[in-house]
């Protein structure tokens, strides 16, 4: 080779990067489209049917379903089978914890088309819930007349002998009064309470003998072993599930429907059948 020739540059070689991380980075993102898929498409229509009991002051059983937070578009997949379900556990009274509008649009008449086709013997019973409060009805005692859905706004009523039932306004949202619901109560009976935000336990533990409340939609998203991710205000501690103190019980439903975001993640919507045994 002639001396005054440059000579070329010598080119390391270095490793080829492994396909290690594309590959891990590939599996992770198919395992959060599933799990997206799952949350959007799958989880909010699994509605789950729990049967639960609990004893009382009551001269016989009386069954209950508790709805909660329909949050309703109208007659839908999920509204179809909460009717198929109410249909065949047939209960006794059928009571609704507030939020049965959704939040866009809030239609009123599709609530109604839902309320149209739940019925039981001892009626079906309302209370407001933060949605109600925010996008209130001119008429809105007609409208529930109308829905054949008995509204209790601070108010009680004997549905039974041995049985109470009151409700209350949104606690976080409105102007609730326990004791105007509870005037007129016969002494001895068996008292239901029913109420939108489940942190108002605190104030009637002990009035009641239980209390049924909904708002959380039971985290909505729930990571497992981990507390929500969210909760709106006039929730915590109260979640999901059976509480109880002052010798009163409360069940808070996750509800049916959702808020927000049009998904549901480990809180699977539920409807919630209690058989109260003397």
């Amino acid at each position: 080779m002639n001396a005054s020739q440059p000579q070329s540059p010598a080119i390391s070689k270095r490793p080829r990067p492994s396909g290690a991380p594309r590959k891990a980075l590939l599996a992770l993102a198919v395992a959060f489209a599933l799990l997206l898929g799952y949350a959007l498409f799958i989880e909010p229509y699994r509605v789950e049917v729990v049967h639960t009991e609990t004893q009382g002051n009551l001269a016989a059983p009386i069954k209950i379903a508790h709805l909660s937070d329909l949050h309703t578009h109208g007659i839908g997949r999920r509204e179809r089978k909460v009717i198929a379900i109410l249909d065949e556990e047939k209960p006794d009274i059928i009571l609704i914890t507030g939020d049965s509008i959704a939040e866009r649009p809030p239609s009123y008449r599709k609530v109604q088309e839902l309320y149209a086709q739940v019925h039981a013997p001892l009626g079906v019973w309302f209370v407001r819930g933060n949605f109600e409060n925010w996008k209130p009805l001119p008429h809105e005692k007609s409208f529930y007349a109308n829905s054949n859905v008995h509204l209790l706004l601070n108010s009680g009523a004997l549905v039974r002998p041995d049985l109470w039932l009151a409700g209350v306004d949104d606690p976080f949202t409105g102007k609730p009064n326990v004791e105007a619901a509870l005037e007129g109560a016969p002494p001895g009976v068996y008292k239901i309470l029913m109420f939108h935000s489940p942190a108002y336990f605190d104030r009637v533990t002990g009035m009641v003998d239980l209390c049924l409340a909904g708002h959380t939609h039971g985290g909505q998203v729930r990571l497992p072993f981990l507390a929500p991710l969210w909760l709106p205000k006039g929730c915590w501690p109260y979640v999901a599930g059976w509480y109880e103190a002052g010798g009163t019980k409360m069940y808070v439903s996750r509800g049916i429907g959702m808020s927000i975001l049009p998904i549901r993640f480990n809180s699977r919507p539920e409807v919630t059948i209690i058989t109260i045994h003397p």
